[in-house]
């Protein structure tokens, strides 16, 4: 099937009333949490998780994508206003947003950050619509060998691209991999790591764990914090309108911006975050005058949201044509279509092609409709931000309980999201992401499966891994992405005993 062919069945698919509704739902939410700080679109989608289970696989996906895609919209706001990110890639926002907003010029840069996002979105999804088809056909090539090699690499990227230690990073991936064993052995019958709890024969819930771990430990970290909600500043559609200037600065920091993010976002363990952080880096580096960047420059709010806005549509790239999730959302993502009886990879195009191609139309119009909402909607946005926090929390944790026990009807999945938000709150204090547990978590069963497979058609020679170029390629990449990141490691341990033996007074 060919791209315009494509994208007309995707067309149909996607104008269906039930699938518009949800995509409204999920856009409308997504720009939602993303105002609020501390709440991301990871904890919303692990709330939104078992809902998926009563309604369409295409209408599911593209309300948990248009969360996802949604946040970006909305984490600015707070951060313009509040110097408070609303998600991890709007952090940029705030170092010349904030200043903007304390010049009075709130409104322009609210406006200039939804175009951003549009512009970055809409260029993305262009992107996402050229490289998906030339992907998915190299991957008909692959076989289990392959699969297992490719499964590998991402999880390596994952772990090692992450903030903070490798080390913690490649720990986090091996844990996942382990809880992903717990349950029945799908070749044996046997049943593994139980420990003689028969809730655990069909494994950890994937939406108990998503819940637990992002949503409850989010909640834990939170309480605690003293957030100064009071907004003061009065938005009207005359503060909003930018000057020509602005305009002319704006236009090409948002064209690199799309395209450093559209190359990040398709990166498995980069995304939105680092895309915005180099894309602010690039317009500073090049810039005529730096010394702007911090004190209201409008490239400084432009370029990061139309980087982290692309790399949220180009996320999708490698989990929809490969099936390597990228980061957790897009774990939780593939682990909604998994729930679903929907296996991602290069069939995806060819056995679901009206879910493929419409998950990619309903995006453009989930941009649409979040362009509508967010330029009118910014005062309402704005009243939010005044609820407390203390009213927010209890909120939440309501919400997860319900969600999570309306899956299995089985109040021990509610008793493990206490038990599993108590560990996150443990791992984020201990400097532990969860991210890389995720990945591993959902790719494990996937990566058993597929070194069964390839061990069985070879008769058990593990030469086959090497002796197959594109899987001898892959491993080569990931071994060669882990060595890099020892070295960096090592070259950081000895530069700060260099540093004490030098300044021992600094340390």
């Amino acid at each position: 099937m060919d791209i315009l062919n494509g994208l007309m069945l995707g067309l149909e698919s996607a104008m269906q009333p039930v699938t518009l509704l949800y995509c409204f739902i999920g856009v409308f939410l997504g720009t939602l949490i993303g105002v609020l700080p501390g709440i991301g679109a990871l904890a919303t989608i692990s709330l939104l998780l078992p809902i998926t289970y009563h309604i369409p696989p295409t209408a599911a996906i593209v309300m948990l994508a248009g969360v996802y895609y949604g946040a970006q919209y909305g984490g600015s706001t707070a951060s313009i206003l509040l110097n408070l990110p609303g998600t991890p890639s709007s952090a940029v926002a705030c170092l010349d947003g904030y200043p903007m907003a304390k010049q009075g010029r709130a409104g322009v840069a609210l406006f200039m950050t939804t175009i951003a996002s549009f512009v970055g979105s809409m260029l993305g999804i262009l992107a996402l619509i050229l490289f998906s088809p030339s992907i998915a056909e190299l991957g008909l090539k692959f076989g289990p060998a392959e699969y297992f090699s490719m499964m590998l690499l991402g999880l390596i990227a994952a772990s090692t691209m992450a903030s903070g230690s490798p080390a913690k990073g490649l720990a986090m991936v091996v844990l996942g991999l382990l809880l992903g064993t717990v349950g029945t052995d799908v070749n044996s019958g046997v049943a593994r790591f139980d420990f003689g709890v028969p809730e655990l024969m069909d494994g950890i819930n994937l939406v108990a764990l998503a819940m637990g771990i992002f949503g409850v430990s989010e909640v834990i970290s939170s309480i605690n914090q003293v957030r100064e909600s009071e907004v003061k500043e009065k938005i009207t559609m005359r503060t909003m309108m930018p000057t020509r200037k602005d305009v002319r600065d704006s236009i090409m920091p948002m064209l690199r911006g799309t395209g450093i993010g559209s190359f990040f976002g398709a990166l498995p363990g980069t995304g939105a975050s680092i895309a915005s952080f180099m894309s602010y880096a690039v317009e500073k580096k090049i810039a005529k005058d730096p010394s702007r960047f911090g004190k209201g420059a409008i490239e400084g709010v432009t370029a990061p949201e139309s980087a982290n806005n692309a790399a949220a549509q180009t996320a999708f790239v490698p989990t929809l044509s490969l099936g390597i999730p990228g980061d957790a959302v897009m774990a939780l993502m593939l682990g909604a279509l998994i729930i679903h009886g929907i296996q991602p990879g290069p069939l995806l195009m060819t056995q679901q092609p009206e879910l493929f191609w419409g998950l990619i139309v309903s995006f453009g119009i989930g941009n649409i409709m979040l362009m509508v909402l967010n330029l009118p909607l910014i005062g309402v946005w704005v009243a939010i931000l005044r609820i407390p926090y203390r009213v927010l929390y209890p909120a939440i944790l309501v919400f997860i309980s319900l969600g999570v026990y309306s899956v299995n009807n089985n109040t021990f999945d509610v008793l493990m999201v206490a038990a599993i938000g108590a560990v996150g709150y443990a791992m984020a204090v201990l400097k532990f992401e969860a991210a890389p547990m995720l990945l591993g978590f959902v790719l494990g069963p996937l990566m058993e499966e597929n070194l069964r497979r390839s061990l069985l058609l070879a008769r058990g020679d593990l030469m086959t891994f090497i002796e197959r170029p594109i899987s001898a390629g892959l491993l080569g990449f990931g071994a060669a992405l882990l060595l890099w990141s020892i070295w960096g490691a090592l070259k950081r341990t000895v530069r700060a005993s260099e540093l004490k033996k030098d300044f021992p007074e600094a340390a």
